[in-house]
């Protein structure tokens, strides 16, 4: 290649040996390149295009399996949050319930004791009525003895006094 720039014609190529030769050499290079190098480039950039697509669709699909397990976990989540909030109440209804039944067994305990005391003050009722009868018919007794001036034998003196008392009780005084 020679350029002729003394003669005063600028970028002209003057064809001889040396330029084919050139020629020759560039066609042959590229018919190598096209022939060995080029499709193994080709192969090298489709093989490089495949793992990358394949990387994509590996990357689409865990994304797509992410996105699947995180809305499992969020279901059971609520399942867990659904079942925590019914331990809660059936833990409030027993709690209510146990205080129904500690109240209902207070109040019956209280109505037992309650009766047992009415019971105990109509036997200590009895028992003072008995024993004021029993006074009563002492000092009726001494009274008659002292306005008659004699004694009653036992069971006559007994039967008077009964009959008094009952009287008395009744309503019935006649006296």
């Amino acid at each position: 290649m020679t350029f002729l720039a003394s003669t005063g014609t600028a970028g002209v190529i003057e064809i001889n040996g040396t330029v084919i030769v050139e020629l020759l050499t560039f066609l042959l290079m590229l018919a190598v390149l096209a022939r060995y190098v080029y499709p193994e480039v080709v192969k090298v950039a489709e093989s490089r295009q495949r793992a990358i697509a394949e990387q994509l669709r590996l990357a689409e699909q865990a994304k797509t399996d992410a996105e699947a397990r995180l809305k499992e976990a969020q279901a059971q989540l609520e399942d867990a949050r659904k079942t925590g909030q019914q331990v809660v109440d059936s833990a409030n209804r027993s709690a209510e319930q146990a205080r129904q039944d500690l109240r209902q067994k207070a109040e019956e305990e209280a109505s037992r004791i309650a009766e047992s005391a009415r019971k105990d003050i109509e036997v200590e009722r009895e028992r003072a009525l008995q024993s004021a009868r029993d006074e009563l018919a002492g000092l009726v007794v001494v009274a008659t003895e002292k306005v008659i001036g004699e004694t009653l034998d036992e069971p006559r003196h007994r039967k008077l006094i009964e009959r008094a008392i009952k009287e008395i009780a009744s309503g019935d005084g006649r006296g």
